[in-house]
């Protein structure tokens, strides 16, 4: 019996994908469940595995777009296994080799290859090029005059070095996010507000708590549920930010659905928090943990990176000091995070070197006046500044315990 395998709805709204890569070749025999193809949508790169065991025979090129629902491959289910082998895993294929130019044998040098001749050096001089922008036609190498009148000051000249390219299809995934970023760009009044924080109060809970925090839940206490935490406060005291627009209308949620920009290995994904405002430091660590080790190994799915009513992008991590985000639509506010900085404050008068990280809020101002936004990021301020007192009702311990 052959099977037709049939290309599943990755999600609501997807009517096709692309073949990014067969991890199988044409005549393999698969196991039933072993992941036979990566494939593409506009939102994420997923694995198709096989629905049955048997030989396959492919009926998709690698960069084909197929519609949901299409005939992808076909297993023959009565085909018998070959004796001494086993089905090939994805990983062990393997990856494309680019092929080298054989290196030309490097001509033999002296003390006098790329040395200028004491009249060469003089005219050199008077150029302004230095000797070792100029080849050498004298013995061994050595730079002549006529070597250094000939030669003018390099203006982009080719070096040695390779000129090669490379042309490269993006992948549908990509390419939805390119024409999404492009739109928003078009299509929203974006505008950007800054503020910089003072990060010393929460360096200093997380040094008094961090290792009996983890040895309890097992997760780390990091700085993205101070934010979460701190913009779920923010969101509900300016609920403009948490809303959007559809056509003639504002859309204003009454839950935080906090979406968390994480880097996976086909590029940047945005997984979901949902109802953050309903968790704990613990809870969420935990779901960042969770959905950034899901979305590393590729196994994020399309639900947990759809919605969300507000996003965190971290560049910090990367070593980013200052950037402006661009809207997640159809979100309305996106908040970015940025490396840490010992800078000078002011503090009671004095100078105090403080660990200090400058935040950025981008926002749609047809939705979102100035008012609001800039109101917004001060209540974010306040409460990362003031996390005892505004995130943990003046009890830390209480609140790192739950």
């Amino acid at each position: 019996m052959v099977l037709e395998m049939k290309v599943p709805s990755p999600g609501e709204s997807i009517t096709e994908v692309e073949i990014a890569t067969w991890l199988v070749e044409d005549g393999d025999y698969v196991e039933k469940d072993q992941p036979i193809a990566e494939v593409d949508s506009d939102k994420a790169t997923l694995e198709l595995p096989a629905e049955e065991s048997g030989i396959i025979t492919l009926k998709a090129e690698e960069g084909d777009a197929v519609e949901v629902g299409a005939v992808v491959c076909l297993i023959n289910m009565d085909a018998a296994k070959p004796e001494g082998s086993a089905a090939p895993k994805a990983e062990e294929k393997p990856a494309d080799k680019k092929v080298e130019a054989p290196k030309a044998e490097p001509a033999k040098t002296t003390y006098a290859t790329g040395t200028a001749s004491p009249a060469a050096k003089k005219v050199l001089a008077e150029k302004g090029i230095s000797a070792a922008e100029v080849k050498g036609t004298g013995k061994a190498g050595r730079i002549t005059k006529e070597d250094a009148v000939k030669s003018v000051p390099s203006m982009g000249t080719l070096g040695l070095g390779s000129r090669s390219t490379e042309r490269k299809k993006l992948s549908m995934l990509r390419r939805k996010v390119a024409q999404r970023l492009v739109a928003v760009k078009n299509e929203t009044a974006m505008l950007t507000t800054f503020n910089e924080v003072n990060m010393q109060p929460i360096f200093d809970l997380r040094s008094q708590f961090k290792e009996d925090f983890k040895a309890k839940h097992g997760v780390g206490l990091g700085f993205m549920s101070f934010f979460t935490l701190a913009i779920v406060r923010a969101l509900k005291m300016y609920p403009d930010v948490n809303s959007m627009i559809d056509g003639d209308y504002q859309i204003k949620n009454d839950f935080q659905d906090i979406s968390i920009a994480v880097s996976g290995p086909k590029g940047l994904m945005v997984p979901v928090i949902r109802n953050a405002e309903n968790l704990t430091f613990r809870g969420v660590e935990s779901e960042v943990k969770r959905l950034a080790l899901r979305a590393r190994d590729g196994q994020i799915t399309v639900d947990e990176m759809t919605g969300g009513t507000f996003t965190i992008t971290n560049g910090g991590v990367f070593g980013s000091m200052l950037s402006t985000p661009i809207i997640n639509p159809p979100q309305s506010g996106i908040l970015g995070m940025h490396n840490i900085v010992n800078r000078p404050m002011a503090v009671n008068g004095g100078i105090v070197i403080q660990p200090i990280m400058y935040v950025a809020l981008s926002y749609d101002h047809r939705v979102i006046d100035g008012r609001e936004s800039v109101g917004f990021l001060v209540a974010v301020k306040e409460a990362l500044e003031n996390p005892v007192e505004l995130l943990m009702d003046g009890n830390p311990t209480k609140s790192l315990e739950m």
